[in-house]
């Protein structure tokens, strides 16, 4: 294992997942699967143990499901970040997963290579945004509430023109280079006005930025 290699923690109360997942990821060079985890309870007292940097959390499960387990994860300030496994992408309980701060999620059915990238992508300290997918259950659920979120409008109203501008970019699923090229600004302004707005927010990252878009109704969903 080199200081470069991803480390990662599976968590699934199926066996078959579990093996298949970890045979998947032990081939990539740059990936290992360092533990694995039968619920959501032992995914959290594995996390504390082994500091992963990525978590392949399942939803549903006996003990402590998917979705609090994320919640006691983030809560526990570790920076171990959550990529949530699904059957069903437009499925309610991963927008729960994603609204606890899970950075992302992917299909059970996902191939080896979207598998190792979404991995990457999440390690890397960016939202597994850029699938349409993601911003499609983003959208499906927020529409379901129609006021805004409370409390969201009172912290918006903390950022600057500039900021609430690359907020609303970020939950329509641009990357900094798209932003930067949007706004024709520096990449590394667009670097410094996000981490600003994930302060400000109390923001885990870019998904739970865009999540809190929606639902402060900077974003209509459509």
């Amino acid at each position: 294992m080199t200081a470069s290699t991803i480390r990662v923690l599976i968590c699934d109360d199926q066996m078959m997942v579990r093996e298949g997942f970890s045979v998947l990821l032990n081939a990539m060079p740059d990936i290992e699967v360092i533990g694995e985890a039968v619920n959501g309870r032992e995914a959290v007292e594995r996390v504390a143990e082994l500091a992963p940097d990525v978590v392949l959390m399942d939803i549903r499960m006996p003990e402590l499901n998917g979705i609090d387990a994320t919640r006691e994860i983030v809560a526990s300030r570790t920076d171990s970040k959550v990529l949530v496994l699904t059957t069903f992408d437009l499925d309610e309980y991963v927008y729960q997963a994603l609204r606890a701060g899970a950075s992302g999620f992917l299909l059970k059915d996902a191939s080896a290579r979207q598998l190792a990238d979404g991995v990457r992508v999440v390690a890397a300290g960016e939202a597994l945004l850029a699938p349409t997918v993601t911003r499609r259950l983003i959208t499906e659920f927020s529409r379901l509430t129609q006021a805004p979120k409370v409390g969201a409008v009172a912290q918006v109203g903390d950022l600057t023109e500039r900021e609430t501008e690359v907020l609303v970019l970020i939950a329509q699923g641009l990357s900094n280079a798209e932003i930067a090229e949007h706004l024709v600004v520096a990449e590394s302004t667009i670097k410094t006005h996000v981490s600003r707005v994930l302060v400000k927010l109390g923001l885990r990252d870019r998904t739970q930025a865009a999540v809190f878009a929606y639902e402060a109704r900077l974003v209509t969903p459509s």
